[in-house]
């Protein structure tokens, strides 16, 4: 049997029991639901997420490295680095959450969480500078176009479109609370509205032998790739200046807080990111003088309380005095 039939196989294979693995994996996603409180659940999830997601696209990678070597086609190639930059980004990401959970010290005394900013940041300077190579590589091959074969193109991006949903999905649940599964989850929905568009490439390919559309396929992997990098970079850059994190809205906090009963004025509001999920607060705050000095403890854990469902997780309030 030609190699060309093994692979011809091997992806019928792959496609008859992707769906089987996806329920698979949504079993293992979901089995410590019930047994955790939601913080701990949601971390645990979230590091399967990111668990599944390496396995999945690691052995996708493998899988068109192969057919573009021998089938010659750049589409691949282009599709398996970019591929290949989520593969790390995502090993980067779990890293970056293993080293976060190291307890504080006297010299790092908010522990080790901003690494999980860093791993954004570093994650979206990985994947510019693949666009850089990727892109070089596409220029090149469409002023010198070579044969390629369109079949076996259309077949490896069908199965990519499985396997980066089938990813995308994993990240659905916690792309709101944390920034490398929000970049994660776009990363991967991007691939595989790219591997439609490159399973469309491939058919024409096959049926018209128009072969300048293989690097032309690729450029378009490296805009949309470029596209959805940048929000990334911005988001993590100013995470990492300790901006005020997205979704935070520095007037509504305040706000927040002057409704609390007893609040007379807050002054001196600062919000900043300790790390992907998690954001830190300091305020100055004058409170109705009549109180007791133990009434004005209350006021502050209702503050503090408040904010926690606001999405700040760390309060450090400092009462004055009226002038």
């Amino acid at each position: 049997m030609a190699f060309a039939e093994y692979l011809h196989v091997f992806l019928l294979f792959a496609a008859q029991n992707f769906f089987s693995l996806f329920l698979f994996l949504k079993k293992y996603m979901a089995h410590e639901h019930d047994h955790h409180a939601h913080n701990h659940h949601f971390e645990l999830s979230n590091r399967k997420a990111f668990i599944a997601g390496i396995c999945l696209n690691l052995a996708f990678v493998f899988a068109e490295v192969i057919a573009g070597l021998v089938y010659n086609s750049i589409a691949l190639l282009t599709d398996a680095g970019h591929n290949a930059s989520d593969v790390a980004s995502l090993a980067l990401s779990l890293a970056a959450f293993w080293i976060a959970k190291k307890k504080s010290s006297s010299i790092y005394t908010y522990g080790f969480k901003k690494t999980t900013v860093l791993a954004a940041l570093v994650n979206a300077v990985i994947l510019l500078i693949a666009i850089g190579i990727l892109g070089f590589e596409s220029v090149t091959r469409l002023f010198h176009p070579q044969k390629v074969e369109g079949s076996i193109i259309a077949w490896i991006a069908g199965i990519g479109i499985l396997v980066n949903g089938i990813s995308a999905s994993l990240f659905y649940r916690h792309r709101e609370r944390d920034l490398n599964a929000k970049s994660a989850y776009i990363h991967l929905l991007a691939d595989a509205l790219v591997s439609i568009g490159v399973v469309l490439g491939g058919i024409l390919i096959h049926y018209t032998t128009w072969y300048w559309l293989d690097p032309t396929i690729g450029l378009v992997i490296m805009i949309v790739i470029l596209l959805s990098t940048w929000r990334l970079l911005r988001d993590s850059f100013r995470m990492t200046i300790d901006a005020v994190p997205s979704g935070i809205e520095l007037e509504k906090i305040k706000n927040v807080i002057l409704k609390i009963k007893d609040v007379k004025r807050v002054e001196h509001v600062h919000v900043w990111p300790l790390s992907t999920t998690e954001n830190a607060l300091t305020a100055h705050v004058i409170v109705n003088e009549e109180l007791s000095f133990d009434e004005k403890l209350t006021v502050v854990d209702r503050i503090k309380h408040e904010l926690l469902h606001h999405n700040i997780h760390h309060s450090t309030i400092e009462l004055e005095r009226s002038l």
